[in-house]
């Protein structure tokens, strides 16, 4: 089956003592620890269709970067079996944090430093990611 394109975001902010930290939600049905992401949407860029999947999956808002700061790939199970997907992620300096969100009965979200994150993701290539933001 051909490469499937999604987008994401990376929210981050400061935390205690400057360090960067990193918003995880939980997936619908495998509770694994990622990334707010989705389907690029008709007619937004990119970047914008990741502040969708962040406020729609985490409640979150913020400052989108237009340019990506990396790739990952995953395969998506869906019904029909297996799709292989390339990951756009753009970081999103998060500025509010709802308390109630489209997504929040479905999923959970934590605060993890940014290595914390790399851990906690299953994806290779958002491991990366993850881990070089804390640099």
């Amino acid at each position: 089956m051909a490469r499937q394109d999604q987008v994401a975001a990376i929210p981050v902010r400061r935390g205690a003592k400057g360090r960067l930290e990193v918003l995880l939600v939980t997936t619908r049905e495998t509770r694994r620890w990622v990334v707010p992401k989705g389907w690029p949407l008709p007619r937004r860029p990119d970047h914008e269709a990741a502040a969708v999947e962040a406020w729609e999956e985490a409640g979150v808002r913020g400052m989108v970067h237009s340019d990506p700061v990396g790739t990952f790939d995953y395969d998506k199970r869906q019904k029909s079996g297996s799709v292989p997907v390339r990951v756009s992620a753009y970081l999103m300096e998060v500025t509010e944090e709802a308390s109630t969100w489209p997504e929040a009965s479905q999923r959970k979200r934590a605060w993890f430093s940014a290595e914390e994150a790399s851990e906690a993701v299953s994806e290779d290539g958002l491991k990366d990611l993850l881990r070089g933001l804390g640099r």
